[in-house]
């Protein structure tokens, strides 16, 4: 039996509109009956806070899942990049996904060294899915207090 279909003028426009959006990084539209849907199959990029203080820089990066032995913090040539990989699960037998919206696999995110930062000491701390970078300030950098003597 052959079933009928609705014809939707602007069923191609919408298409369209999808691709377009994921070429340009926004979120495509999926159609659930009247309703409209953001969804996104995004690259998996950590997302990450840098802060400043007046000994180091600070980045946090939310790792999720991720495994201490799959993330890898390097400095070369003035470029911090933290690179890893989230695996997926195991699909088990008797269970079914009915959405899946989190990426997995590889992941890179590079950050250009300020030019007071001091990229040889450079420490990492991972803990409850956080990944902390600590870049310490160069001594140059460093604010000095010299005392003015009046005489």
């Amino acid at each position: 039996m052959n079933a009928v279909t609705r014809w939707d003028p602007f069923r191609e426009l919408d298409e369209l509109q999808n691709r377009l959006s994921s070429l340009f990084g926004r979120a495509p539209l999926r159609r659930n009956g009247d309703k409209d849907e953001a969804i996104t199959v995004a690259e998996w990029a950590p997302l990450v806070d840098i802060v400043e203080d007046d000994n180091e820089y600070l980045i946090k990066a939310e790792l999720p899942e991720v495994k201490k032995e799959d993330v890898k913090v390097t400095v070369q040539d003035d470029v911090l990049t933290i690179s890893g990989e989230r695996t997926f699960e195991k699909e088990e037998k008797g269970r079914k996904y009915h959405r899946m919206e989190r990426a997995y696999g590889s992941f890179a995110r590079s950050f250009t060294l300020p030019e007071d930062a001091d990229g040889e000491k450079v420490a990492a701390e991972f803990k409850n899915g956080v990944l902390k970078v600590h870049l310490p300030k160069s001594e140059k950098a460093k604010p000095k207090s010299i005392e003015v003597k009046i005489g």
